[in-house]
């Protein structure tokens, strides 16, 4: 898993210390490791770790379910 990728996982994980681990095809939202207290927070760490500005108006919920679809929309190269 490259680095920016972990920081997200890492930062989800010590919001749930009951988990030591999460799947890249798991719903963090259907699942409740991230809940609409944290998206806000969570949507900022990730403005960070990728270095690219996020619509709040344009965001689709869906991108945020799974790592793998986070890592996809929002940390792979822009081509």
């Amino acid at each position: 898993m490259d680095a920016p990728l972990q920081q997200l996982k890492d930062w989800i994980l010590k919001r749930h210390p009951e988990r030591d681990d999460i799947p890249a095809d798991y719903d963090l939202i259907e699942n409740r490791l991230i809940d609409s207290l944290t998206f806000v927070e969570f949507v900022f760490l990730l403005e960070q770790v990728s270095g690219r500005s996020i619509d709040m108006e344009t965001l689709n919920v869906d991108d945020f379910r799974k790592l793998e679809v986070i890592d996809e929309r929002f940390l792979s190269p822009v081509g």
